[in-house]
């Protein structure tokens, strides 16, 4: 290790000095000499503009040059809390720097502080050293902030590709489901001396299918049979479930099976294909020619008859639905009809938005008495919108209304 060189120093411009020429001559880069001189100058300052004297030793040994500062006074010994050069301090107060070497110095290290040969010279030397770090810096981060713009650019753009990427997504899966939608509905069926219309809406508009089903078909004798169904669930497995079920009663009903046993043999031929299958079916079988209509039930809301003077009533028949225990209509109730009456077969889910079936069967009521003059067409859908003002319970819902014309019509 080399001996080292001490000063006794009184004012600040010396400190500056002696720090500058012991790093100028150990071959300090200017920045971090300009580091070292800035921050031995704030740990001295105090003690010298307080009168004292400050003693500075510089030790240069395999590596490393050691340079310690001695404010004397325990009261000047605060230092500073952020300096520009990392620093340790000592119990006895002394503050330390410890800085690499790369390089042994051109000449002994004198410390006195009084000549200035060369300050002026050094003190451009670290100025420019750094104004050329300060330029580097400002050139980064202009880079760095173009950078970052034409990321954030990159970015919105992605995003709005994303976007426009997954609102073709939605629209081509909202085609297939509509169309998938669309292949369960049976074709449209026109009888003369009968109206027939249907509102469909789903409790999830991302999932149009569900277990809400409705058929409907001419039998040979010429009376129209219709099937309304609410399988257990949502979505594509309901879906299924409500599809096997209208097969069923379809297969039954055009091999001639009465209302009144339709429901038990379907519920026997659908518990043989999935015994998990649940759902209630409600069974109309209508005779435009004499008005008559026959209605079998299986643990599904009531049917709703409007007349034509407004007078209404909820055709009630018991029964328990396919996959219940014992399922099967108790009897078959059968009404006339009258040229002018409204007949509104529906799901729960008209009933029971606000969670209360008693209140919304009686809005229902009302609903259908309002509307019972529109156009058949028209009719499901009104019914459908009065009755969901407030919905608190999501459900599918299906509402199918049929009519006898007017004889003026």
């Amino acid at each position: 290790m080399s001996p080292s060189a001490t000063a006794l120093l009184s004012t600040l411009p010396d400190v500056r000095r002696a720090v500058r020429r012991l790093a100028r001559l150990h071959g300090l880069p200017a920045e971090q000499r300009a580091r070292l001189t800035l921050s031995v100058a704030l740990v001295a300052r105090r003690a010298t503009e307080a009168g004292h004297g400050v003693r500075l030793t510089a030790e240069a040994g395999p590596g490393v040059l050691t340079v310690t500062l001695d404010a004397g006074h325990a009261r000047e010994r605060a230092v500073p809390a952020r300096l520009p050069l990392s620093a340790e301090t000592m119990a006895d107060g002394r503050t330390v720097w410890r800085l690499p070497l790369t390089a042994d110095p051109v000449r002994p290290v004198v410390l006195d502080g009084a000549d200035g040969e060369g300050d002026e010279d050094a003190a451009e030397e670290e100025l420019r050293a750094v104004l050329d770090r300060a330029d580097s810096l400002a050139a980064e981060h202009r880079r760095l902030t173009h950078e970052l713009d034409e990321t954030n650019s990159g970015v919105l753009a992605l995003y709005v590709e994303l976007e426009e990427r997954d609102e073709q997504l939605r629209s081509a899966h909202g085609r297939i489901l509509r169309e998938l939608e669309d292949a369960l509905r049976p074709p449209p069926l026109t009888v003369p001396g009968l109206e027939l219309a249907v509102h469909y809406a789903p409790a999830d508009t991302h999932a149009p299918t569900g277990g809400d089903l409705y058929d409907w078909f001419t039998l040979p004798d010429g009376t129209v049979h219709i099937t309304v169904v609410d399988a257990l669930g949502h979505g594509v497995r309901s879906t299924r479930d409500a599809l096997n079920v209208t097969h069923a009663v379809r297969t039954l009903a055009l091999e001639g099976h009465p209302p009144a046993t339709l429901v038990e043999r379907a519920g026997e031929i659908v518990s043989g294909v999935d015994a998990e299958t649940m759902a209630t079916v409600l069974l109309a079988r209508l005779d435009p020619a004499t008005g008559l209509l026959s209605l079998a039930n299986g643990s599904h809301p009531p049917a709703l008859l409007v007349r034509r003077d407004g007078t209404t009533e909820y055709l009630e028949v018991r029964g328990r639905g396919v996959g219940f225990p014992l399922p099967g209509s108790e009897r078959t109730l059968t009404v006339g009809l009258a040229p002018g009456d409204l007949v509104l077969l529906y799901t729960d889910g008209l009933t029971e938005s606000r969670r209360d079936p008693v209140e919304g069967e009686a809005r229902l009521v009302t609903a259908a008495v309002e509307h019972r003059e529109r156009p058949i067409e028209e009719v499901p859908g009104a019914v459908a919108d009065a009755m969901h003002t407030v919905v608190l319970h999501p459900d599918d819902t299906l509402a199918l209304a049929m009519r006898l014309p007017h004889e003026d019509a």
